[in-house]
């Protein structure tokens, strides 16, 4: 048994947000391999079982707010009796990427994301692959909890197709072949373009390393508005 799990907030508002990228990949997945099935709730969490290739897979989405999301992760692997590193992948929106990029990852730090901590908490540890999502740099004057929670625009669109297409066929790469040939495969170099002045920029954000992002963590959190915002605000991660 596989376990595969997109990371998300649920409900309504936050459909397909830049924070729920890791939704949106599993849905492509679910859409691929387990069409007309109904989800089931188990593991404080929405889940689908699906054969992908020659491998049993559990395709989840957690029910709780992102901050909270290593319950499920744990849940699962307790009760299919896993090992994190062979058998777990997670599907992650990623700031430090711009839309329309992916990274496969075999291990590393949570980056500052909260939905990464919390699973790093449950588990004991940050050894599992995972497949991040571009989900573009925070822009200047503009707060990370409210670029996280807004919604893609219609001229990233195409982008995020691309992208989402690239980690659903990532995961499928990491089952069949393994993460390393996923990572050969999928991580492609990112080269931004030169400034004004003609320097070269010699540290691309997504050529960081894991310590580098450790060390400066960005804490993907919201701030949801509405009569219940005191008591979101710190589980919407």
């Amino acid at each position: 048994m596989k376990l595969i799990v997109g990371l998300g907030n649920p409900g309504a508002q936050y459909e397909r947000t830049r924070h729920n990228a890791g939704f949106m990949a599993l849905d492509l997945l679910a859409d691929r391999h387990a069409g007309g099935q109904i989800p089931k709730s188990r593991f404080s969490a929405m889940t689908l079982d699906a054969l992908i290739g020659a491998q049993k897979v559990l395709l989840m989405k957690p029910t709780k707010f992102m901050n909270l999301s290593g319950q499920s992760v744990g849940e699962a692997v307790r009760f299919y009796k896993l090992d994190p590193v062979e058998d777990l992948i997670i599907l992650v929106d990623d700031i430090a990427l711009p839309v329309g990029h992916i990274r496969v990852r075999k291990a590393g730090s949570s980056g500052g994301h909260n939905g990464l901590s919390d699973i790093d908490r449950i588990l004991g540890g940050a050894d599992y692959p995972r497949v991040r999502i571009g989900v573009g740099n925070v822009p200047k004057f503009v707060s990370q909890s409210d670029w996280v929670l807004s919604r893609f625009t219609k001229e990233e669109y195409e982008d995020v197709d691309r992208s989402l297409k690239a980690a659903a066929d990532a995961t499928e790469c990491i089952l069949d072949q393994g993460v390393i040939k996923a990572m050969n495969t999928f991580n492609t170099k990112l080269v931004k373009p030169r400034c004004e002045s003609k320097e070269v920029i010699s540290k691309q954000p997504d050529q960081q390393s894991d310590s580098d992002r450790e060390n400066k963590p960005q804490e993907n959190i919201s701030t949801p508005e509405g009569a219940n915002k005191n008591m979101e605000k710190n589980n919407v991660n």
